[in-house]
């Protein structure tokens, strides 16, 4: 009996590392194909303030490649998550009904559009008025600013890649709460502690000052808080759902 029982359970695990080998062959693909635009991101962003208007300079002989793979990294992501999110709702949806596998299946799409936006939000918002708080910390101590290339967008990446992957809070809540994995009573118990997980995130990523902790701290709160709201919408959908059937059923 215990070994019929381990069989479905070994199945699931060879289905989940199945799986996890898919994610990964994406993200090599996405980083090769990264490699290939690499620079045309990299010039880009140097086009865009502060970047136009300062020199950076090398200190060592791996910050090119450095940059490169940073670059290619980000690049991976953009398909990564929402493949990810697929292989997920694949080896889920034999445990869904067909109306839960549909809406699920339909939130992935946005989590490629939200990944783009969190970028953007992080790069415009987050990363222009950091370095801006730091240059002016800098300029009041009447210091020389000599940036590295590495250092830069060291400093960038350590601010846009965990914003940009953390916009796909609200998205993900809804997946998972359309799985039935997630629900509104659940995040709000847990809120406590997602706020200081938060928190910790903020202040690791920025600089060390309060208000760079804060200027990140907000939004990533909001989201959260945005994603309980659309987390109750959809289980107060399903519970509505599940009502009327059963009055179909009992009719």
């Amino acid at each position: 009996m215990e070994s019929e029982g381990a069989i479905p359970l070994l199945n699931h695990i060879a289905e989940v590392r199945k799986r996890i080998v898919r994610v990964l062959i994406v993200f090599v693909g996405g980083l090769a194909i990264g490699l290939m635009f690499a620079r045309q991101i990299y010039l880009y962003f140097m086009s865009l303030p502060p970047a136009d208007t300062i020199a950076l300079n090398v200190f060592n002989p791996w910050d090119a490649i450095k940059i490169y793979m940073n670059f290619a990294i980000l690049i991976s992501l953009i398909p990564t998550i929402p493949f990810a999110m697929v292989q997920l709702w694949a080896f889920l949806k034999p445990g869904l009904r067909e109306r839960e596998q549909k809406a699920s299946l339909a939130y992935i799409p946005f989590a490629f559009l939200l990944f783009i936006f969190g970028i953007f939000f992080a790069y415009f918002v987050v990363f222009r008025n950091v370095f801006r708080f730091t240059t002016e910390i800098s300029a009041n101590l009447q210091l020389t600013e000599t940036y590295g290339v590495s250092q830069y967008f060291s400093f960038m990446f350590n601010l846009l890649i965990p914003i940009s992957v953390l916009f796909e809070l609200p998205v993900l809540v809804m997946f998972l709460t359309n799985l039935r994995i997630l629900n509104p009573e659940r995040l709000k118990k847990g809120r406590r502690y997602a706020y200081l997980l938060l928190t910790i995130i903020a202040t690791v990523i920025t600089p060390p000052d309060f208000v760079s902790a804060i200027l990140v701290g907000i939004p990533l709160i909001l989201l959260y808080e945005f994603s309980v709201f659309l987390s109750a919408v959809i289980y107060k959908r399903q519970l509505l759902q599940e009502g009327y059937e059963r009055e179909s059923l009992a009719a």
